[in-house]
């Protein structure tokens, strides 16, 4: 398996545990997942992101064959051109991460476009989470809602080129996201940590609209356990064809990764 969505760092509000390169690889090896992207939980709520980045890019210097880094930017603070060089170019970062709602700038704005095209010439895939933590566990100092799907969409529009991957999200059958003929290209994928195997079966729905080859699998972890995705992949209802492009063919094509 390839999990598209997981952590190292500190978080301002809570503990998180395996949130260390060697601990998150202990537990990696555990549930039989053979790599993992990786962005930085600190660089959620620091100011300058670049720090949160370089410590990752230490995290990981020594398991590049496991622990894929992805660049944690906010388009509205001076210097993220620097920034994204330096995390792709030095750090060998595969992907950027955006968090328009915790860094307070809209997707479809001049600065998030920009950024967004600079990481896909760079063949930087784009991953935005829809969340970083249930809303009802935030701290009383914070009131972040979840990032808007019509927002997300703006953006897709807007940077064709560029190959999206939406993390940590759910509902998307309700909006034009998860929609069959929506009008979108087919420049994203959508992950699948919160979506469900079972009852009302989101999951399902979207291998049926979108297509097979447009779900990922993540986990989220350290943020959430990763066995309930694990889960969900045992349990779906899809051929063993279907089930390992989720698991692992989708990723391995988008990041270029070995048997792709």
């Amino acid at each position: 398996m390839i999990d598209v969505n997981a952590y190292l760092g500190h978080f301002a509000f809570r503990q998180l545990r395996y949130n260390t390169a060697g601990k998150l690889l202990t537990l990696m090896d555990r549930k039989k997942i053979e790599r993992a992207v990786v962005s930085s939980a600190a660089a959620i709520t620091y100011r300058n992101t670049q720090a949160g980045n370089e410590e990752v890019a230490a995290e990981i210097r020594n398991h590049r064959d496991r622990l894929i880094g992805a660049a944690v930017l906010n388009p509205v603070y001076a210097g993220w051109r620097d920034d994204l060089k330096i995390c792709h170019e030095e750090f060998g970062m595969k992907a950027l991460r955006l968090y328009p709602r915790w860094h307070d700038y809209k997707l479809t704005s001049r600065p998030a476009i920009e950024l967004a095209n600079a990481a896909a010439e760079r063949g930087m895939a784009v991953t935005i989470p829809i969340r970083a933590e249930d809303p009802r566990q935030q701290s009383w100092l914070v009131d972040i809602p979840n990032v808007d799907y019509n927002e997300i969409a703006g953006l897709i529009r807007a940077v064709p080129r560029a190959h999206f991957i939406l993390l940590s999200g759910n509902g998307f059958i309700g909006s034009v996201l998860g929609r069959k003929d929506n009008g979108l290209g087919s420049n994203y994928s959508i992950e699948i940590c919160r979506l469900s195997a079972l009852v009302e079966n989101e999951l399902g729905a979207l291998i049926r609209n979108l297509g097979e080859d447009r779900i990922i699998f993540g986990t989220g972890m350290p943020f959430h356990y990763p066995d309930p995705a694990i889960v969900k992949m045992e349990v779906l209802d899809a051929s063993a064809a279907t089930k390992e492009k989720i698991r692992r063919g989708n990723a391995a094509r988008i990041f270029n990764l070995p048997g792709a």
